[in-house]
């Protein structure tokens, strides 16, 4: 009996093919990144997670999770406070955005629908 050319994804490789990255399926990736299939998919869809494409279908490689996970990382933010300091708003409240004075402002006016300008039905009889 012959063997196939390519071992299936749940055997284990040979040392030949150890050379060869690991290739998961959006399912996989999903498992371990905590999101849906349909997440990844979307997103390697749009070019926002690094990917591999293999006929039509999505694979990702040990580097696109490791930088999929960076790129998505969120850090604290540096606070240049000292310690014993008393602590002041970082932000001044907004202004309210004034128009230049000088510019006139055109106000905007509905007109009357079409309806209301001519009788639909002739006068009853």
């Amino acid at each position: 009996m012959r063997q196939p050319a390519i071992p299936p994804a749940s055997a284990p490789t040979s040392p030949a093919g150890a050379g060869l990255p690991r290739l998961y399926a959006p399912e996989e990736v999903a498992a371990v990144l905590g999101c849906s299939a349909w997440w990844v998919k979307d997103r390697a869809r749009r070019r926002l997670i690094p990917f591999t494409r293999v006929g039509r279908a999505y694979r990702f490689s040990d580097e696109h999770l490791t930088e999929i996970i960076r790129m998505h990382e969120e850090r604290p933010a540096v606070n240049a406070q000292r310690p014993g300091a008393a602590s002041a708003p970082t932000r001044k409240p907004t202004a309210r955005h004034r128009p230049d004075p000088a510019v006139p402002t055109v106000r905007l006016q509905a007109r009357p629908p079409r309806r209301m300008a001519k009788p639909q039905y002739g006068t009853a009889a």
